[in-house]
């Protein structure tokens, strides 16, 4: 092992912030609340296969065209642009700030690496008065590729200056650990989405119940 990371990259997306407001917005344009977690996953699944397929995939693209799909093509372009342009005004799940703080405060470089567009995410960071936390945001536009493929943590870590194995990223999604354990790099996986994280990937390096327990576990490998 190692050692602790001298950068620790969070995920955004169900990581850092709670998609479950954009229910609201589907139900304002007349969607049921359930279309959120299939349209989240194809949104997903869409990215990650124009990835596989050697193409970019812009977020509010191809979020908007999994929505239109999702919804049989049933809603309006105003109405999807008003459910897309919610990403930018999720609420922080309570583990988000303390965890961010702490890792900040023992001098570690502190970023995020998303899928979502630079400057959603720094008007996200912003809003939920996580900014001052956060050093460095790198997203798939950046990279030209979509988490979990291993170029774009190797990306990061070349932008931030640090050995890929010096850099952990912590998410919720052991698939996106996986990722970053296949390029080199450290993973903290919480438990808050998925309750367990599955035989088919390769393990974290800690886990946790939340963000906190997994940035104190980082900090304290050796």
């Amino acid at each position: 092992m190692a050692g602790p990371p001298n950068v620790v990259l969070f995920d955004v997306l169900e990581t850092l912030i709670d998609l479950h407001p954009l229910a609201t917005r589907l139900e304002e344009v007349g969607q049921p609340a359930i279309l959120l977690e299939p349209w989240f996953l194809r949104f997903q699944r869409d990215a990650m296969a124009l990835t596989l397929a050697g193409d970019t995939a812009p977020f509010d693209a191809v979020a908007r065209e999994s929505l239109r799909t999702e919804t049989k093509y049933m809603l309006s372009e105003r109405d999807i642009e008003y459910v897309v342009d919610g990403f930018s005004t999720l609420p922080t799940f309570d583990d988000a700030a303390p965890a961010l703080k702490k890792i900040s405060e023992a001098g570690v470089i502190v970023g995020c690496l998303t899928v979502n567009s630079p400057d959603k995410t720094r008007r996200f960071l912003e809003g939920a008065g996580l900014a001052g936390f956060v050093d460095h945001v790198v997203t798939a536009q950046d990279a030209g590729v979509w988490k979990p493929h291993p170029d774009i943590y190797r990306f990061a870590a070349k932008r931030l200056d640090t050995p890929i194995d010096r850099l952990a990223l912590v998410a919720v999604h052991a698939w996106d650990c996986h990722g970053a354990k296949r390029a080199g790099a450290l993973s903290g996986w919480c438990a808050r989405l998925e309750c367990r994280p599955g035989d088919v990937f390769l393990p974290a390096d800690v886990t946790g119940e939340t963000l906190v327990e997994v940035v104190d576990k980082l900090m304290s490998l050796h």
